[in-house]
């Protein structure tokens, strides 16, 4: 068994990541790779003004919106989200999430481990 608290993590800086906008994202591990053979768990930071752009995985993604609020939009839908919306992302929908406005907004994402991202090309 593992039990963590959200607000003792390391938050690591993901400016590198192609896939970002904006000014800061960070992520906290809540499981590490080595921990888990089934899936990724990690929270995602994203101050006001950042977002990812768009992309798709070849696994569902679950988000759980922890803390303030946001944007989820696919190619058809942008859908405003709050503390406590939790969002199901099918397998090969292109879609971004993040704090594209005034505020900022944190999800926790769980995958299949194994998983692959693509960004897609506007």
């Amino acid at each position: 068994m593992k039990v963590v608290t959200l607000s003792e993590l390391e938050k690591e800086p993901v400016e590198a990541n192609p896939l970002f906008t904006g000014t800061q994202v960070y992520r906290q591990l809540i499981v590490k790779p080595e921990e888990s053979q089934s899936f990724n768990f990690s929270v995602v930071a994203f101050s006001a003004g950042s977002r990812n752009k768009f992309h798709v995985h070849t696994s569902d993604q679950i988000l759980i919106v922890t803390e303030g609020t946001g944007v989820v939009a696919t190619e058809q839908e942008e859908r405003t989200v709050h503390e406590g919306d939790v969002i199901l992302i099918p397998a090969g929908e292109s879609h971004w999430h993040g704090a594209p406005g005034e505020t900022a907004m944190s999800h926790i994402t769980v995958q299949v481990k194994g998983g692959t991202t693509k960004q897609i090309e506007a």
